[in-house]
C-alpha cells in the first residue's frame, strides 16, 4: 500500500463497488467479479438495493430491486450499478468521459412493512412502495424538493401508472452510502 492510499480516507464499501462496476462496464463492457477484499458484510447479507447516479447535481440514473434478487448484497450492487448506468430508460447510457463527474449513492432497503395510511409515512425516513393489482411503484426516502408524505405518494402513483382506485401503501426504511 502506498504512503497516498494511507492518508486518503477509506470508500464506503457499498460506493466503491458501485463505482469499480460502473467503470469497467463503461470502459470495457466486462462485469466484475466480487472483490477479494470485499467486506463480509456484503458478502453474507441479502437485500434489495437502488444504484443512484447524479451528474452536476442533476439526476444521472437510478436502478434497484425492492427486495433481493441476487445472492448476496455484493451481487445486487453489481447488477444495479450496471442498470442505473447503462439501462434507465429516462438516460442515454452512461460515457467514459462522464465517469469521473459521477457521484453514486446505493440505498440498502430494509424490509417493507404495509400500513393503513399516508399518516404513517415521513418522506425523510420512510421510503414508499404502492401496489395496484400487477402495478407497483417506488419511491426512496430523504430526496431534494420531497417534503410531504402526499407528495412521496403522488409521485410513486405516477411512476407505478397509478391513475385512481384502491392501492396497498408499504413504507421502508433505508441505509444510504454516499460518495
Amino acid at each position: 500500500m502506498t504512503e497516498y492510499q494511507h492518508m486518503t480516507p477509506k470508500k464506503d464499501p457499498c460506493v466503491a463497488l458501485a463505482r469499480q462496476t460502473i467503470d469497467l462496464y463503461v470502459r470495457e463492457g466486462r462485469v466484475l467479479r466480487i472483490p477479494e477484499d470485499t467486506p463480509e458484510e456484503l458478502l453474507s447479507a441479502r437485500a434489495g438495493a437502488f444504484v443512484t447516479l447524479y451528474k452536476n447535481g442533476q439526476l444521472r440514473g437510478c436502478i434497484g430491486t425492492i427486495s433481493p434478487v441476487r445472492k448476496t448484497l455484493a451481487d445486487e450492487i453489481i447488477h444495479n450499478a450496471i442498470s442505473s448506468s447503462t439501462e434507465d430508460p429516462r438516460f442515454s447510457p452512461v460515457t467514459a468521459d462522464e465517469l469521473s463527474d459521477l457521484v453514486i449513492s446505493v440505498d440498502v432497503l430494509g424490509d417493507a412493512e404495509p400500513i393503513e395510511s399516508i399518516e404513517e409515512l415521513d418522506p425523510l425516513r420512510y421510503g414508499v412502495i404502492v401496489t395496484q393489482r400487477f402495478r407497483r411503484g417506488l419511491l426512496l426516502p430523504n430526496l431534494e424538493g420531497i417534503d410531504t408524505p402526499e407528495e412521496q405518494v403522488a409521485i410513486a402513483l405516477r411512476k407505478a401508472g397509478i391513475y385512481g382506485g384502491e392501492y396497498k401503501l408499504e413504507r421502508f426504511e433505508v441505509v444510504r452510502h454516499k460518495d
